[in-house]
């Protein structure tokens, strides 16, 4: 598979929320979308502007205490929460490997905490703060461009 590293200024939550939606129109079902970054980075705006671009009406919000958010869409876009995922039993019981055989996409908040699950053809989506508090450096690493 070829990669592709691409790296993007945010400025602003809209900014961050347009790159999400921009990435996943151009994504397929079965797509998992890792995200790397610390707490209010901007992760779960990212997966807003995934939603809009798989027609989710449903308002997208973390699934800190859910662990998995079913939106729907078109392909349906799986939001998860891996922070309080510490061993494979964990993940296991989160439904992980059941919603990523559904076909949908995955979009995976903490991921460092399953690093070592995920799928060879994962889209790694890294989000550190810039040189203010509003912006966010993007870097999106895997077989897509957008």
């Amino acid at each position: 598979m070829v990669r592709f590293m691409q790296k993007f200024i945010s400025n602003s939550t809209e900014d961050t929320i347009e790159l999400g939606r921009r990435l996943a129109s151009v994504l397929k079902g079965g797509t998992v979308v890792a995200f790397f970054g610390g707490l209010g980075m901007g992760k779960t705006a990212f997966t807003r502007g995934m939603a809009k671009a798989l027609c989710v009406d449903e308002e997208v919000s973390s699934p800190t205490f859910a662990i998995v958010n079913d939106y729907g869409g078109n392909p349906p876009l799986y939001h998860f929460d891996m922070y309080r995922v510490e061993s494979w039993d964990d993940l296991y019981s989160s439904g992980f490997f059941d919603f990523y055989e559904a076909g949908g996409i995955l979009s995976v908040e903490w991921s460092e905490n399953i690093e070592n699950a995920l799928p060879e053809n994962t889209v790694r989506v890294t989000i550190q703060r810039g040189e203010n508090d509003n912006q966010r450096i993007i870097t999106i690493d895997g077989g897509v461009e957008i």
